[in-house]
């Protein structure tokens, strides 16, 4: 009478459905309630992310290790060890250019003999350079303009006044100058450098970003008065060997390295990156024991009874470190213009444009 009715297949089927159907949303309530950003309680939600965060730093660890012991039995067993991954980056995955530089173009090298520059950088001039402001100077750009003086040499300030540039430059071909740099300045910070080449240009002009004077740079050190060492990263276009050299023509081509002093300019897509190093070495001393094991042999040679307790001993290591000196900024081409300072008849090489952004892998130095 009160027998319980037996499903029947079709019903069972029906059922086994809507349980799986059941369990994938409990596990997608679950996925859904892990994420950090769900969560609205501050604390619970940071304990969710570090949580996170570490199985994730786990993980990256346990591949490490795994890649660490494939590298180690392939050598043990005479074998290649596989070949690492290259990360995907924006530098190694730009545009293709035609301008690259190669080793083997004579095109360039015969240019190179023949262009602006090469009277200084083969030695028949000394570079001597002339640094001046805008009409409308600030307070930080003479603190900037100090520590420029310091980092190249041979350079002297004069003040712009009423001067228009033409005379400016007219003065300093008639007294062997062989660069003019001036500082633009906006909101009272420097915003713009101005590069001029003479006697014949060219003229490169430069936005100025993040600057970072001496005094704000954290244990900075002082320069001395040697001749610094230049160092040129990644200019590989013919527009950015070109501003290579009317960079490397600023500075005198004759290093005094006893002084240990390093200007580096670093193009990291089309940002030039200015840094004032200078290099200390210090002397460290190392401890170490010897073993027992080892002792041990010894005192078994010598026949010698001795206590098997490890003896320290100090050996002085010569460690190198870098000093930033300052000052610390971060230049971008804006135009590189034909001859000395002309805005109304001057040709221009090349001119930044905004349509020339429209891409993030197209680089132009």
């Amino acid at each position: 009478m009160g027998g319980k009715r037996k499903k029947s297949e079709s019903e069972e089927l029906i059922e086994g459905e809507k349980d799986n159907d059941k369990n994938k949303e409990g596990s997608n309530k679950k996925k859904r309630e892990i994420l950090p950003s769900m969560i609205k309680n501050k604390e619970k939600r940071s304990s969710v992310h570090a949580k996170l965060k570490h199985e994730k730093k786990l993980e990256k660890r346990k591949k490490l290790k795994a890649r660490d012991a494939a590298e180690k039995l392939a050598l043990e067993l005479g074998e290649e060890p596989p070949p690492r991954m290259v990360p995907r980056t924006i530098e190694n995955t730009r545009e293709p250019d035609e301008t690259v530089c190669r080793p083997d173009d004579d095109e360039l090298f015969a240019g190179n003999d023949a262009d602006e520059f090469s009277s200084v950088l083969k030695h028949d001039r000394t570079p001597k350079i002339l640094i001046t402001t805008c009409r409308f100077n600030s307070t930080r750009g003479p603190a900037f303009i100090s520590e420029l003086l310091t980092v190249i040499p041979n350079a002297h300030y004069f003040k712009r006044g009423t001067y228009d540039m033409k005379k400016i430059v007219e003065y300093a071909n008639n007294k062997d100058f062989t660069s003019i740099i001036v500082v633009h300045t906006n909101r009272r910070d420097p915003d713009a450098l101005l590069v001029i080449g003479l006697p014949d240009g060219p003229t490169a002009h430069f936005k100025l970003s993040k600057l970072v004077l001496r005094k704000e740079i954290k244990n900075h050190g002082n320069p001395t008065g040697h001749l610094p060492e230049l160092v040129l990263n990644n200019f590989t276009t013919r527009l950015g060997h070109r501003i290579g050299r009317l960079i490397q023509s600023l500075f005198p081509q004759d290093p005094e390295f006893r002084g240990r002093r390093v200007v580096t300019f670093h193009n990291q897509r089309d940002f030039i990156f200015f840094r004032h190093h200078r290099y200390i070495f210090e002397t460290k001393e190392g401890k170490e024991s010897d073993s027992k094991v080892k002792k041990a042999k010894e005192d078994s040679k010598s026949k010698k009874t001795k206590d098997a307790k490890g003896e320290k001993i100090t050996k002085e290591k010569v460690i190198a470190r870098l000093q930033e000196c300052g000052p610390r900024f971060t230049l971008k081409l804006i135009s590189l213009q034909h001859g000395t300072f002309d805005t109304k008849g001057g040709e221009f090489e090349w001119v930044h444009k905004p349509e020339m952004d429209t891409s993030r892998r197209r680089f132009f130095l």
